[in-house]
């Protein structure tokens, strides 16, 4: 795990790789509660006899639950050292491009693209998140994140 201490420190990694964390694996009671959170119920993420014939041969997660898992996923590729406060500020780009089947193990892997100053003593991130999956040649996920880091 990469650790920064300043903002010296992330400003000096800009344009660099940051980190790649460890694998977590994605299972049917994870998708399952996810589903009851957001109100999506469709088969081909909750229903495993279903989806046994459907088009991926298996449940898949939700898009939204595989982006979600990031924060976790990002803690162990990265930390950020001595700040009052950190907080996701959003994202520019998301694309989907590869479904997670249940059972499945993902990581995330960071490069960092962009930092500047904000208001408040703080710096604003804009991180590469890929979101990969073992054994897959095409990632699950990748998106631009805004984050916040207040010092």
């Amino acid at each position: 795990m990469r650790t920064f201490s300043s903002v010296e420190d992330l400003k000096a990694a800009v344009g660099t790789h940051i980190g790649t964390g460890d694998w977590l694996t994605v299972d049917q009671k994870q998708i399952d509660t996810f589903a009851e959170a957001t109100g999506d119920h469709q088969w081909i993420h909750v229903d495993p006899a279903k989806a046994k014939d459907g088009p991926f041969g298996t449940t898949i997660a939700h898009g939204f639950l595989t982006l979600s898992l990031n924060p976790v996923l990002s803690k162990t590729a990265y930390q950020v050292d001595n700040v009052k406060m950190g907080v996701n500020y959003g994202l520019n780009k998301v694309r989907f491009t590869s479904p997670v089947p249940v059972g499945s193990k993902v990581r995330g892997s960071y490069e960092l693209l962009e930092i500047v100053d904000v208001a408040g003593g703080g710096v604003q991130l804009v991180v590469r998140a890929t979101i990969e999956i073992e054994g897959s040649e095409r990632p699950a996920a990748v998106a631009e994140t805004l984050v916040r880091y207040y010092f």
